[in-house]
Order: C-alpha cells, then sequence, then structure tokens
C-alpha cells in the first residue's frame, strides 16, 4: 500500500517525466511563492542493515568533496533559474546523515543556500546520527541557526540494535541531547520503529520509558519495512525474528497509547507531539500538510530538493533527480538539470492529492468523487461495515479502529490502484 505522501503515489513515476517538466515547472513558480528547500547528503559513516534510504558508506573524502561540489552546482543552477521568485520559508537536510560531512562543510551549504535563495531567517531542521555526533556538530549546528533535529532511535533495547546493526546506547542519546539543548536548540524529534526483529511490546514499551523521560519535541513511530529484495542490505535482517501482522498491529497501538498517555498528541497514523510544538498547533487548527518528508506543518506548495535522489514538488508536477551519485555527479557537471523520473498532475490528481492529504492528515475527508465508480463504492461500503469509517452524506471520518487503516482508507481514492477497479479492497 503506498504511504502516500504524494498523490499519484512515487510508483507511478516514469522516466518520460524528467528535466525538461523540471525547467517548466520552476519557470511557473510565481514572484513570492512559498517555497521550502530539501537537500539530500546520501551517506553515512556506517550503514544500518534495516535502511530503505538511498545511501552509502562514506568512505573516501574526495568523493564526499566531489558530491558537495554538485550540490552546490545544483543549487545555483535552480536559484538562477528561480531569479528570485520563490519566497523562502524552510530548509530541511536528509539521507543519510548529513552528519557524515564535515561540520564547517555544512554551514558553507548553510550560507550558499541561504544567500542563493534570499531567505530571511528560514526554519531549518537536520536529520543527524547519534553515532557520529559530538560537541562540535552541537555547536555547529547551533551557530547556523538550525531549530530542529531529527535522531534515528529506532529501538533502546540491545538485542534489538544488535539485530539490525545500529548500536548507540541510552546514554548516547542523552549526550546528544543534552548538547544540542545547552545551546538553545530545544525542537527534537525522535525517530522510532516497531515491527523489528525480536521487538515485543515489553521491549517497544521499554524505549518508549526512556523515549518520554527525554521528552523529545515529536516523535514518529514507523512499522520496519522487510524489503529484501529491493534493499540487499536488508538480507542481513533475520526474517524469522520478525514479528507477525498481529503483533505488528498490537505494537502499533501499543505505542500510540503510551505516547497519548503521556500528553503527546497524535498526527496523521504515526507522528506525535508535545501539545506547544508547531505541527500540534497546526493540527488543532486543521492546518497539518503531508508531503515526502511526512507530517508537517509546513504550507509550501512548492518543494525543491537537491541532490541524488530528491524530489522536488510543484501543484502539477512531481520530479525526482538522478538516483546514483556518481551519474548525478556527471549530469550536473554538465551544467543540466538532474531531474530523471516523474509525473505530471492534471486538475483531477490535485484534486484526489488534495482529500488523501486531509484524510490522512485529519481522519476526515469529502468522499462525493467516488460516488460514481461502484467498485469505490462498494469498499467504502465494506469499510463502514467493519467499524473503521463512518459517514454522514459525503463526508467521510475514520473511526478510532480505522486509523491504523489510514492508507487503505486513502486507497479508496487511488485510481492508479487497479485493485479498485475489482471491488476487492481489503483491510
Amino acid at each position: 500500500m503506498p504511504r502516500y505522501t504524494s498523490y499519484p503515489p512515487a510508483t507511478q513515476f516514469t522516466d518520460q517525466i524528467g528535466a525538461d517538466a523540471q525547467a517548466q515547472a520552476l519557470n511557473n513558480v510565481v514572484s513570492g511563492t512559498p517555497i521550502s528547500l530539501y537537500a539530500h547528503i546520501p551517506y553515512c559513516q556506517s550503514i544500518c542493515w534495516y535502511c530503505g534510504c538511498n545511501t552509502g558508506a562514506a568512505g573516501r573524502t574526495q568523493r564526499l568533496h566531489a558530491y558537495l561540489e554538485a550540490l552546490e552546482a545544483e543549487m545555483a543552477m535552480v536559484a538562477r533559474m528561480l531569479g528570485g521568485r520563490g519566497k523562502l520559508q524552510r530548509i530541511a537536510f536528509g539521507g543519510g546523515s548529513p552528519n557524515a560531512i564535515e561540520p564547517i562543510a555544512f554551514v558553507r551549504l548553510v550560507d550558499r543556500l541561504v544567500t542563493m535563495f534570499a531567505g530571511t531567517s528560514p526554519e531549518i531542521s537536520v536529520e543527524i546520527d547519534p553515532r557520529a555526533f559530538s560537541l562540535e556538530w552541537a555547536m555547529t549546528l547551533a551557530v547556523a541557526q538550525v531549530s530542529r533535529v531529527s535522531f534515528g532511535v529506532q529501538s533502546f533495547e540491545p538485542e534489538i540494535q544488535a539485530a539490525i546493526g545500529r548500536i548507540q546506547p541510552v546514554e548516547m542519546i542523552e549526550t546528544c541531547i543534552a548538547a544540542l539543548r545547552a545551546r538553545g536548540i530545544k525542537a527534537i524529534n525522535f525517530d522510532l520503529m516497531y515491527g523489528l526483529p525480536h521487538q515485543t511490546n515489553e521491549s517497544l514499551l521499554g524505549t518508549l520509558d526512556h523515549v518520554v523521560r527525554m521528552r523529545p519535541s515529536r516523535i514518529a513511530l514507523f512499522g520496519y519495512a522487510h524489503l529484501p529484495h529491493i534493499f540487499p542490505r536488508q538480507k542481513r535482517i533475520d526474517s524469522g525474528a520478525l514479528p507477525g501482522i498481529e503483533a505488528r498491529f498490537e505494537q502499533a497501538a501499543i505505542g500510540y497509547d503510551r505516547l497519548v498517555s503521556e500528553g503527546y498528541v497524535p498526527i496523521g497514523f504515526d507522528h506525535f507531539a508535545l501539545p506547544d510544538d508547531p505541527i500540534a498547533i497546526a493540527a488543532a487548527e486543521g492546518k497539518v500538510r503531508r508531503n515526502f518528508q511526512g507530517f508537517t506543518e509546513d504550507q509550501s506548495d512548492v518543494l525543491i530538493g537537491f541532490g541524488a535522489s530528491a524530489i522536488s514538488q510543484f501543484p502539477d508536477a512531481i520530479i525526482q533527480n538522478e538516483k546514483n551519485p556518481g551519474t548525478y555527479r556527471q549530469i550536473i557537471g554538465e551544467h543540466h538539470l538532474a531531474g530523471r523520473r516523474g509525473l505530471l498532475r492534471d486538475a483531477a490528481d490535485q484534486l484526489r492529492a488534495r482529500l488523501i492529504e486531509r484524510l490522512l492528515c485529519t481522519g476526515a475527508t469529502d468522499a462525493s468523487c467516488l460516488s460514481a465508480n461502484a467498485a469505490s463504492m462498494a469498499s467504502l461500503s465494506r469499510l463502514e461495515e467493519r467499524g473503521l469509517v463512518v459517514r454522514d452524506g459525503n463526508l467521510i471520518a475514520m473511526t478510532d479502529a480505522g486509523r491504523p487503516y489510514a492508507r487503505v482508507v486513502a486507497a479508496l481514492f487511488d485510481t492508479t490502484l487497479p485493485a479498485l477497479g475489482n471491488g476487492s479492497l481489503a483491510a
């Protein structure tokens, strides 16, 4: 089932849509349009076995330097094409691990982005690998005026950490958080996982005990997706040690109940935030959005991605850069945009995208567009009979029982799924 960070989903990307569409979309940005930027660093100091991201080992210093040169060249190219028409709101760094590069290189990237895109105090967020964190990095992030830091925690259980190739004791995370908070960076996110090898209800609750004690601003609780045929590194994980489907659902429910009981506000189907966090405030106002970075309070309709595999999202187009870092460097070196896959969105796609986004972000949406499709209406009726949704005229809303099935309900609006045409949607 697609995660619906976009609609149509990424499974519909085609190599027939690339650099030309990317150039047209950039040219279509009108003056004053709020824009957000994303910079992808596809390297880590060490590779975790569970990871499904486009990343490789940092290895040679020269390779990192060459990549960063290409990244800056792409930024400059796009900035020239925009000609100052965008109004910079946010900058996000992800990967991989942005702290796989040198701190001074990170400061340079931030400076270049803010200068090229004429930003005035944009919100800056960074994903950090705690194993490669240091006091120098804490100071660097503060100097760069980073406002939010996300840590990949996954689990604090030593047996699980060993099973997924990511050893990071509780004390390591505590040290990282203390260093950031001491330097004024209070907005801290944790990424956690359920459905990991050897994970039980008890070990998940044990991890959550540590988490709520540290009190991060936001928490994402994702389900681990075991896809070794797509991500060969996952072959190192013992599939026989993975929890079954029922156990995964139970773990998701346990995590939800525990975090809500500790005062966290549920956002969408897998995010949680303290009540005074901007995304919780946005949720109370019905303004949460969803994009390729997950649930967010970012209201920008234009998200421009830089780097290998980065995705740019426009109202009428979604474009993904070349995935291979070496090929990406070559394309940028030839002064071409790096877009290689994507899709165009007509008015109908944009409408369904808004309906799906509202459903996932608020739990309710207008379903009037389904009425002309007998198979979709039959699927909706089955979900209603199971108590997963309720209907009030054209409005549908997910029940508490339906929350874990949010993406299944969203699939009702997805015309790219052949299963709907057969009326075979199953929860």
